[in-house]
């Protein structure tokens, strides 16, 4: 089996063990990119306590798009029956192949937070008469176990973003395609999104919408002591990578400009470090906020993401160019 390694993000983490299997070393920033993770959504609505700022695509197209990509075979199987759900799994371990697996991660022994989220991605490499071996980003440990139990409980969770116990394989199939001819369509494609997006909560529109919401905040909130430092948390340490994804989309692009040696991918890698720092302060404003019950600092954060939309923008302006 593969070394076990965690990652900041879950589905570039389990993409990793599987892709290392392979024979295939790309770094998590690399795999983020190439599968055209990066986005944005402004999420909010009845059921909804609180808004939720995300900044990637929806569970699963990172991994759907990176192995179109990078031209591997993606075997994905889906069912209702946990009996097929864990032959589907063990049958892969048996042969010595690692699994990712799309399940909830409320379910998991080791998982710190104990919440519903049935968009997690993990990759299994073992198992023994009662526990499955993992991993999991480093945050959540690295190389974890958990009961089969609870395992099979939170593959077969239904609600948000959850999947049929789904599990999935991929198999590199000939030689892996040269980088460099892979990178400018992917940062096209990414742009092309982030710059077009179908409704205004997406891509740069969303994030011009969150600069006019986020200082209404406080009076949003019916806990802003909890519910503002959680939302700030969400999006620096839930897996992000830091600065809601964006620390992994300038680590990607710094990759890309010592492969291309292209103008516009230095000047957008620059302008994502820029906007990198920029989410990171953010974060620390929305905490402020609630943890002082001061709105003062919501507004400075409004200010922020008015020019984050415009740095983005700008930065997915010169990648769009590539493709």
């Amino acid at each position: 089996m593969t070394e076990p390694r965690g990652g900041k993000h879950c589905e570039t983490t389990a993409l990793g063990v599987l892709l290392r299997h392979e024979g295939v070393e790309l770094s998590e920033p690399m795999l983020f990119g190439l599968g055209a993770g990066l986005s944005f959504v402004y999420w909010d609505g009845r059921g909804m306590d609180f808004p939720f700022l995300g900044g990637r695509v929806k569970p699963f197209e990172l991994t759907r798009a990176l192995a179109a990509r990078l031209g591997l075979e993606l075997d994905v199987r889906e069912t209702a029956s946990a009996r097929r759900a864990w032959q589907n799994v063990a049958d892969e371990l048996d042969a010595g192949r690692p699994v990712g697996l799309q399940l909830d991660s409320y379910h998991l022994e080791y998982f710190t937070s104990k919440v519903h989220f049935g968009g997690h991605v993990v990759a299994m490499e073992g198992y023994d008469a009662g526990n499955a071996r993992l991993v999991d980003t480093e945050q959540q440990g690295g190389a974890v176990t958990t009961s089969l139990a609870s395992l099979a409980a939170a593959r077969a969770e239904r609600g948000p973003m959850t999947a049929r116990n789904r599990s999935f394989t991929l198999a590199l199939r000939g030689e892996l395609p040269d980088l460099r001819a892979l990178v400018a369509p992917a940062m096209a494609e990414c742009a092309a999104a982030f710059l077009h997006p179908p409704i205004a909560n997406l891509g740069h529109r969303g994030i011009a919408k969150a600069a006019g919401l986020v200082p209404g905040w406080l009076a949003r909130a019916e806990q802003p002591e909890r519910q503002l430092p959680q939302a700030a948390r969400l999006m620096e340490l839930a897996g992000t990578g830091g600065a809601l994804f964006r620390n992994l989309y300038r680590d990607f692009l710094g990759e890309c400009a010592e492969l291309l040696d292209d103008p516009r991918v230095r000047a957008a890698r620059d302008r994502y470090a820029e906007a990198a720092a920029g989410w990171s302060e953010v974060a620390e404003l929305v905490a402020a906020a609630g943890e002082r019950g001061d709105a003062a600092p919501l507004e400075r954060a409004g200010r922020l993401l008015d020019g984050l939309a415009r740095i983005e923008r700008e930065a997915m302006g010169e990648l769009i160019r590539l493709g």
